[in-house]
């Protein structure tokens, strides 16, 4: 079967005919790749051939050059690197002739195969004259299909490199000067005033010198601001993206242009009657927003330590307040009652950007739509109505508490009157509203005057349609987070919250939500996160609902563990693993909750959830759930979980050993240094198991690296439950900590500096655990020829200029606890080294936490070198 029968076929409406064709391929690709991309570059560059065959040729060489996966990625670069010299000139070549085909498509599809090539080859510095070539066709004004199919391959160049920007700034002017003339007004060919706008969008990260260049940037600006006019809906978009990437980048060189063009522009562009164009215009502002929110933060930031920000804000939000804010009003009421939830429409980027622009100007946006609000908030018409909602949601986060609380006041009772809406809309930013307030200002609800007939309106709406029970069971959450019982220790626990009545009732309702027939997915778990909540924040009074509730649940369990068999499809089983997911999360609330007050259900507890563990399939994540179930149950028992660890043992260790499996993994190790810390010196007899699975996981090269951060602290919280027992392991569990503190980052990649980061953190902490084992003991000189190594890290840490502050508050705590340990000058030599004594007189700012540490540090060496 010859090329074009098989690319024909792998594009076949018969999925048998389709599946033999793509197998064919792969084998061919497998086989003999240089003469597969021979194939398929003839065929891509190959006119007589029919336009959807030559589509699929393009395509399958741009996915023989990239891909998603890393691992995969890097060996199809090698792969490509590897071929010989001919087969790459000739795929190149062929794909370049094929830039200049009469047919759009065609064109398109060699734009992405010459960008897939150039990303591979020009950060090896290979085909360094592809962007000379480039711009020798964009130059060509006879070929309009060249021009825009070129424009097209530099942009998605530009595009497939912004992490790379050193490897194109030496052509940044050329490549700027090429797409700019083609994105001038005078340019006679739509499309490529369309292809070079985009090219323009992907190459202003290059661009930045010549953005510094006045008489460049001024050039700039009047091209992209004059395609915000051009007559093509698609330029105008395009030219709208620009300026919002262009605020992004150069904020700080854009004060001239707002006043000259921008504010007009922005303000027509989000007026004009092609959404896309308004979409764009409207993100624009948004954008404007979220920088002078981060401006406004940073200058605080800075005045708190008495010093100038980096950057100033220019206030263009402010300043175009008065213009952009009637603008946004009159588009939140363009919603239209078909909007499906996951469509971006004019209505809801407007009520977004007015959520940012009241977080940028904060009071300044209260009189400037409240009487817009007080204007609608009961008219006739839904629309109007919904939108003076979404408007007084929108700006409860930004300005001061005092200035809104007035208004909430007011507004409050009018909102939960309108919980029984005709409109389903306006109901749903009803809830969404009141979930704000119940976030935000909590402190505006009155107990006594609002709290009753808001718990009854949003349990209501529990039982409407799923998105205003979704919103119901969100202001629930908040309510019971901002408003139920915070640690605030034994006297707060006793008192009653003022939620304190309505607690069995919420929690019914939100049991019967959760078994309605129109509560699946998203909804029935809102409502068990709801009903986590308040069971997190119960105070005493109320405990025994929670215990109600937690039975409800393990009788519910037990049912859905009797159905198993019943399961029919992929659908019954995701089902049945979200609902049972449900279930453990609400048992380990309970169990967090009631703390040694669970006992008895612990029998009922564990049987379930062993029963789980075996029920639940393999690539599950209930495992996981089941896993944390009897985590919690542990640190709440304590030596009373003990009963329970013969029968647990044998399912911890399979998961303790799926290295593939990294989240499982985690949650394994994790569940070690619950169950130590519960047993305390009963773990004695399971350390010899613990510690010779938690060395062989160090060990391997599957188990994700993160993992191996949790192993090495649990070595502390072994150390710490056996003390002095934890001698046998000593040298073999310091020696495999020294190896893994002596991991030096390559200071460019930033991902392996945040992990050594955490690596050492993670060893610290287990330091910390050994030496409380031994210190105070007799067996305490057991640790002097592990203290060199550790003070080695220590210094590692504290002279490493990319130090978090809780790796100081670490290394300070080992340096004080290791001085406490040898009070008698054992170890003085090392505390006396110079390092050491420059790092204790530390100044810098530092919270109180990692001040305190360092003064206990200061205080243990003095008495140890004295």
């Amino acid at each position: 079967m010859n090329a074009t029968e098989l690319l024909a076929n792998s594009l076949s409406p018969d999925a048998h005919t389709r599946e033999d064709a793509t197998q064919k391929l792969e084998t061919a690709s497998r086989e003999n790749f240089p003469a597969y991309m021979a194939m398929l570059s003839t065929e891509l560059v190959n006119e007589a051939s029919p336009t959807h065959i030559r589509n699929a040729a393009g395509l399958a060489l741009k996915n023989t050059l990239s891909a998603r996966e890393i691992a995969r990625q890097t060996e199809y670069i090698n792969r490509w690197l590897a071929l010989d010299e001919a087969t790459k000139s000739k795929v190149k070549q062929d794909a370049l002739m094929a830039l200049a085909s009469p047919t759009g498509k065609i064109g398109t599809v060699a734009a992405q195969v010459v960008s897939a090539i150039a990303s591979v080859e020009l950060p090896n510095g290979q085909w360094m004259d592809v962007i000379g070539l480039l711009l020798g066709f964009v130059s060509d004004p006879s070929n309009i299909s060249l021009r825009v199919a070129t424009l097209q391959a530099i942009g998605f160049i530009c595009e497939s490199l912004q992490d790379k920007p050193e490897i194109l700034s030496m052509r940044s002017n050329e490549i700027l000067t090429a797409v700019i003339h083609g994105a001038r007004k005078e340019e006679p060919s739509q499309e490529v005033q369309f292809a070079a706008i985009h090219a323009l969008l992907n190459s202003l990260e290059f661009v930045r010198e010549n953005f510094d260049r006045e008489g460049e940037r001024n050039y700039i600006m009047q091209v992209v601001c004059e395609a915000t006019q051009n007559p093509n809906p698609d330029v105008q978009v395009g030219a709208f993206e620009c300026l919002v990437k262009i605020m992004s980048l150069y904020y700080d060189k854009m004060g001239y242009y707002m006043e000259r063009a921008l504010f007009g522009l922005t303000v027509m562009g989000m007026k004009h009657s092609e959404e896309k164009i308004a979409l764009q215009a409207i993100e624009f502002w948004s954008t404007v927003c979220e920088l002078e929110t981060d401006l406004a933060w940073e200058a605080s930031e800075a005045n708190e330590y008495g010093e100038l920000p980096e950057n100033e804000s220019k206030y263009f939000a402010k300043v175009a307040l008065p213009e952009i804010v009637p603008v946004l009003l009159d588009l939140l009421t363009h919603q239209d009652e078909d909007d499906d939830e996951d469509d971006w429409t004019v209505a809801k980027a407007a009520a977004t950007c007015v959520g940012l622009l009241a977080t940028a100007v904060q009071d300044t946006i209260v009189p400037a739509v409240i009487p817009f609000i007080e204007a609608n908030i009961r008219h006739s018409d839904w629309h109007l109505r919904e939108a003076a909602v979404i408007t007084f949601g929108e700006i409860l986060d930004g300005p001061d508490p005092n200035v809104l609380s007035p208004l909430v006041n007011q507004a409050l009772p009018i909102l939960i009157d309108m919980m029984n809406d005709p409109n389903a809309q306006v109901k749903d930013t009803v809830a969404w509203t009141l979930g704000r307030i119940c976030d935000l200002l909590v402190q505006t609800i009155q107990p006594d005057v609002h709290l009753h007939p808001l718990i009854t309106a949003l349990v209501n709406g529990l039982n409407d349609n799923p998105r205003i029970a979704g919103n119901c069971c969100w202001a629930l959450i908040n309510l019971a987070d901002q408003l139920g019982y915070t640690e605030g220790g034994d006297e707060a626990f006793a008192n009653p919250s003022p939620l304190s009545p309505y607690y069995e009732g919420v929690i019914q309702a939100l049991l019967r939500a959760t078994e309605t027939a129109t509560s699946e997915g998203e909804n029935r778990t809102a409502a068990y996160e709801a009903i986590n909540s308040w069971i997190a924040h119960a105070t005493a009074d109320t405990i025994p609902v929670v215990q109600q509730t937690a039975v409800a649940i393990l009788m519910r369990m037990e049912q859905l563990l009797g159905m198993q068999n019943q399961i029919v499809g992929v659908d019954d089983r995701n089902n049945w693993n979200d609902l049972m997911s449900n279930f453990c999360t609400v048992i380990t609330c309970v169990v967090q909750k009631l703390d040694d007050g669970i006992q008895p259900l612990a029998d009922r507890i564990m049987t379930l959830t062993l029963q789980l563990i075996n029920a639940a399939s393999k690539t599950s994540t209930l495992v996981e759930d089941a896993f944390f179930i009897v985590g919690a149950l542990a640190r709440a028992l304590g030596q009373g979980f003990s009963p329970y660890i013969s029968a647990f043992l044998p399912l911890l260790y399979p998961a303790l050993k799926a290295h593939e499996d990294t989240a499982l993994c985690t949650v394994a190790v994790s569940i070690i240094g619950d169950i130590v810390t519960a047993l305390g010196d009963q773990t004695a007899q399971y350390c010899n198991a613990f510690v010779g699975v938690l060395l062989e996981n160090l060990q391997s090269d599957v188990l994700n690296r993160n993992v191996k951060i949790s192993i090495l602290s649990c070595f502390g919280d072994l150390a710490v439950a056996i003390g002095p027992a934890f001698e046998p392991y000593l040298n073999a569990t310091t020696a495999v900590l020294r190896q893994a503190g002596s991991v030096q980052p390559n200071p460019l990649d930033i991902d392996l500096i945040e992990y050594v980061g955490l690596l050492r953190e993670g060893i610290l902490e287990a330091y910390t655990g050994i030496i409380t084992a031994f210190r105070d003991t007799p067996q305490v000189d057991a640790l002097l020829p592990h203290v060199p190594a550790m003070l080695e890290l220590v210094q590692r840490c504290l002279v490493d200029s990319e130090r978090t502050e809780n790796t100081i508050k670490l290394a300070m705590g080992v340096v004080g606890d290791l001085a406490a340990a040898f009070p008698n000058g054992q170890i003085k030599q090392y505390l006396l080294a110079d390092w050491l004594a420059n790092e204790l007189r530390m100044k810098g700012r530092m919270s109180p936490e990692t001040k305190k540490q360092v003064r206990y540090a200061r205080e243990n060496v003095k008495r140890a070198t004295a």
